[in-house]
């Protein structure tokens, strides 16, 4: 894949011709298992990855699910316990 330099040099990701950028509230539901009505209360809570909302059309870029992931991703049950603890 050919990218862009000047994209690289100021961190803009490239993609190649057809390659999906974003997720629809759907796809991102079918993907985690949950409710497109989760992923909207969410929102309204603030709370997932970043979205992007064009008139009334919500996607999801691939980059903040990927980030929101890495984010939410534990090793153990005692490690969530240990974070509250020290805040």
């Amino acid at each position: 894949m050919a990218q862009d330099t000047h994209a690289l040099s100021q961190g803009i990701p490239t993609f190649s011709p057809g390659e999906r950028r974003v997720l629809s509230e759907t796809e991102l539901a079918q993907r985690w298992g949950l409710s497109p009505k989760t992923l909207q209360r969410w929102r309204s809570e603030g709370r997932g990855p970043r979205y992007l909302k064009l008139s009334k059309r919500v996607s999801y870029p691939v980059e903040a699910i990927v980030e929101f992931e890495r984010h939410v991703l534990h090793e153990s049950t005692s490690e969530r316990a240990t974070a509250h603890a020290a805040v």
